[in-house]
Formats: structure tokens, C-alpha cells, sequence
């Protein structure tokens, strides 16, 4: 229990997607303008992470890595097929972004219409292919670990996402110099949001 909180806490402050690693910006700079918006692909973000970890993680660990297939026979102890790793990760993503993408569009018009293409661009958005490979890298012990951090990486995505969109609806109504309007600013507001998320790094939980 001890390990799952640990995890999920780090995942979303410590390690987060976007102040610590920089993953994920391109959609995260375009889509959060509006808070509805952003919360709304957040959710989606954090939905194809939570599905998808557990299963790369199950398919890296009982399929792919060497001798992951012994369980098939003592013949197949050597086998390696981990040079497919990267193909199956983005095939897995791309099947649940599709089937986000037809959720959405039946039950939220709206929504969809707002996130335009950066909603089926979740297939390579580099936060959600990136918690695949951090699982792979940090070689986690159980399902249930990568199914937390899946979680935890999603809820800081989010986070980070609908924070930056708050605080760019309230610069409408600022006074901004001409030169740093738009993508200007926003790069300044995400450069100091991450110094800040800088705190939660000498944390030890």
C-alpha cells in the first residue's frame, strides 16, 4: 500500500508529465485556452493511460521481454521479442484514442467539435506513450503499480492542463505587451509553473 501511494503521489507532483519531463506539450498548449475544454481532454488523457499501462504492462512482461514467454514451454525461454515493444504500445494507445474519440463524439458533440484534431492526436501524444515507457524503464513490480502510476501520471497531465487554462482565461483580461501575447506568455507561465513544481522534487514519501 505503502508503494502505491508513493507512486501515485510522485506521478503527479514530482514526476509530473508536463513540469518534469515536458511531455505532452503540443496538445497542452493548443487546447488550454478554455477550462472546459482542457478538463475535458484530460479526462480523456487520463482514461487512455489508466487502459493502456496495465495492458503494455501485462504485454511487456508476459510476451515481449526475453523469456517472458517461458510460461508457453522451457523452448521458449530464450526468445526476445522486445524490438517490438514500441509498435504494440502505440497500437494499444491508438485503439483506446479511437475509442475515446467515438465516446466523445456520440455523448459530447460539443467537446468534440472544441478539441478538433488534438482528440485522435492523443494516439501520439508523448505523455501517454511516454508513462508506457517510463513502466518499461522503471520496471515496476506489479500490474497494480502501473495501473497507480497510470493513474497518477493522467491526474497530473490534467492538472497541469486545466492550471495552465485557468490562468490563461484570467490573462484576457490583462494588459500584456504586444511581443509576448499568445504563445509568448504561455511559454513563460509553464516555465515558472514547472519552477515551481520543482518544490515537490525534495519530497520524500
Amino acid at each position: 500500500m505503502e508503494e502505491l501511494f508513493s507512486t501515485f503521489v510522485r506521478s503527479i507532483f514530482s514526476d509530473n508529465m508536463i513540469f518534469t519531463y515536458y511531455l505532452g506539450m503540443c496538445s497542452f498548449l493548443a487546447v488550454s485556452k478554455n477550462v472546459k475544454t482542457a478538463l475535458g481532454l484530460g479526462i480523456a488523457v487520463t482514461f487512455i493511460l489508466v487502459c493502456t499501462l496495465p495492458i503494455n504492462y501485462m504485454l511487456e512482461n508476459y510476451v515481449l521481454k526475453e523469456g517472458a514467454l517461458q510460461w508457453l514451454g522451457p523452448e521458449y525461454a530464450e526468445v526476445n521479442l522486445s524490438f517490438l515493444a514500441l509498435l504494440i504500445f502505440i497500437a494499444i494507445i491508438a485503439a483506446f484514442t479511437q475509442l475515446v474519440e467515438m465516446v466523445v463524439e456520440k455523448f459530447s458533440p460539443s467537446l468534440y467539435a472544441s478539441l478538433g484534431i488534438f482528440l485522435p492526436l492523443i494516439a501520439v501524444n508523448c505523455a501517454i506513450l511516454g508513462g508506457s515507457l517510463f513502466m518499461q524503464q522503471r520496471a515496476f513490480p506489479n500490474v497494480g503499480v502501473a495501473t497507480v502510476y497510470g493513474l497518477g501520471s493522467g491526474l497530473g497531465w490534467m492538472l497541469a492542463i486545466v492550471g495552465m487554462a485557468a490562468i490563461r482565461e484570467k490573462l484576457a483580461y490583462s494588459n500584456i505587451p504586444k511581443p509576448l501575447r499568445g504563445l509568448g506568455i504561455s511559454f513563460i507561465i509553464t516555465s515558472l509553473m514547472g519552477i515551481a513544481f520543482m518544490c515537490f522534487s525534495g519530497l520524500k514519501i
